[in-house]
């Protein structure tokens, strides 16, 4: 080794000096991320001096290990500007939590709170009394509880019901949700038995009768929240298999999925099926979940007759697969909100607020953002009607009408990762080669940043 190259090794800076600069600058750092932040740009120095690069200074040190620190303690959930057009956005969290949802959240993260204590006895209570009343009063159920997702509740039912019994399910309804969640897989965690039923396009109530047997436990429905059979189908009405259930003293159990609290024809969207009317028609228990249509937290909501929900409670799987108090919180606030009519809910929910937004509005916005759009010479932009979707496996066959500006230019695929690559991120969808934004699912005061950062990230791949 040279004299000069060990003089330059000896000339970088130690890590506990490095330290001390940076702590000064980020005093509230935590230790550990700073040291480790700074030994990794020192050792980076080592390796590039040793490949024949001039040493740096100690400031020039310490600005790289600032960025360092930076990369390191910037959240990895970033926000996003959702200009898919799809509401339920699973890559992007789903529901935006209505702002009292938000604001339960934030009083309870910030200190103690009464999840599961008795404040007349002073013992331990029950985390479900916080949102049980209102989704009994909301479903017509005897009785509720929470699991962490629908998934997660599926499979608590099935254990605590059916383990090592037959579960009668229709062919037709052996769906894969994403993330390869697949009834027959969740069946068989469980520990129950599948016995399926009929045809995938057909299935007789005659099906149901002929597979009981004195190993059956329950006769399950599920709806295809993601995918629609059309032509020369027939499925057999919940109430039909709730009669039948009871004939031979089975319970039916509903996995709605989406699971929606209110009439989606209110805003102008197909029916889809109510946790209330699977509750009307008899089913023993529902499921659905709590970041779909109800738009709260990420959470698996059990509704039904009291002797079964309190079966599911007492199975060891219960407790793990509870939620924790800031889902309990956000919950309660969001469901209050559907106990006010649908205009409120409209104004005051996130979700139905985009799925209620009306035409005239939302090419009102895509003309903004066009009128003042100001792209590089080899871009070029049009508003255009789009189609917005309710996304997350709910109405996966019918599209919502909505506007939008397209974007021409020379690569949409580097124009869109540029724009996943922005502060805050865009996500965006490309269709027949142009870049499209669709203003259904932008949030309020989003516009302005939209129109910045388009233009910001065209101008730096083309200008």
């Amino acid at each position: 080794m040279t004299g000069d190259l060990s003089d330059s090794l000896r000339g970088l800076p130690a890590v506990h000096e490095l330290t001390a600069l940076l702590t000064k600058r980020e005093p509230g750092a935590p230790p550990s991320v700073l040291r480790e932040a700074c030994r990794k740009v020192v050792s980076m120095e080592r390796e590039r001096i040793l490949a024949g690069g001039a040493p740096r200074d100690i400031d020039e040190v310490a600005g790289l290990a600032f960025i360092e620190l930076a990369g390191r303690l910037a959240p990895t959930m970033v926000d996003v500007i959702n200009a898919t057009g799809v509401v339920l956005h699973t890559a992007l969290g789903r529901a935006c939590l209505p702002d009292a949802a938000v604001d339960a959240v934030t009083r309870v993260a910030r200190g103690y709170s009464a999840l599961q204590w008795d404040r007349d006895t002073g013992r331990r209570g029950h985390r479900d009394a916080h949102v049980e009343e209102i989704i009994c009063l909301l479903t017509g159920a005897e009785a509720a509880t929470l699991a962490n997702n629908n998934a997660g509740a599926t499979m608590l039912i099935l254990s605590a019901l059916a383990a090592g019994r037959e579960v009668i399910v229709s062919r037709g309804q052996l769906v894969e949700i994403g993330g390869s969640f697949r009834i027959p897989d969740v069946m068989r965690q469980s520990g129950a038995v599948l016995r399926e039923v009929g045809c995938t396009n057909r299935t007789h109530l005659r099906d149901y009768r002929e597979a009981i047997c004195e190993n059956t436990a329950v006769i399950m429905r599920v709806h295809p929240s993601n995918y629609v059979v059309r032509g020369f189908v027939k499925e057999v009405p919940l109430a039909d298999l709730v009669s039948l259930g009871n004939e031979f003293g089975i319970p039916v159990v509903d996995d709605l999925g989406a699971g929606s609290l209110v009439d989606l024809a209110e805003f102008g969207l197909p029916s889809e099926p109510t946790v209330r009317s699977s509750i009307e028609a008899g089913a023993a228990l529902v499921t659905s979940s709590g970041d779909k249509l109800i738009g709260g937290p990420q959470a698996g909501i059990i509704t039904g007759k009291a002797e079964f929900v309190s079966l599911v409670r007492k199975h060891p799987l219960a407790r793990a697969l509870r939620v924790g108090k800031l889902t309990t919180a956000a919950l309660q606030a969001t469901l209050r909100l559907f106990l006010e009519p649908p205009g409120y809910l409209a104004e005051h929910h996130p979700v139905y607020r985009m799925l209620a937004r009306k035409q005239e509005e939302l090419k009102a916005d895509a003309e903004e953002l066009f009128s003042r759009l100001r792209l590089p010479d080899g871009c070029s932009a049009s508003v255009m009607a789009t189609d917005s979707y309710t996304g997350s496996g709910a109405l996966p066959d019918h599209a919502v009408p909505s506007w939008g500006v397209g974007i021409s230019s020379p690569d949409s695929e580097a124009l869109a990762c540029a724009l996943r690559l922005g502060s805050p991120a865009v996500a965006s969808r490309i269709e027949d080669g142009v870049l499209k934004l669709d203003m259904r699912t932008l949030q309020p005061g989003e516009l302005d940043t939209l129109i910045d950062l388009v233009g910001s990230a065209a101008e730096g791949l083309w200008a």
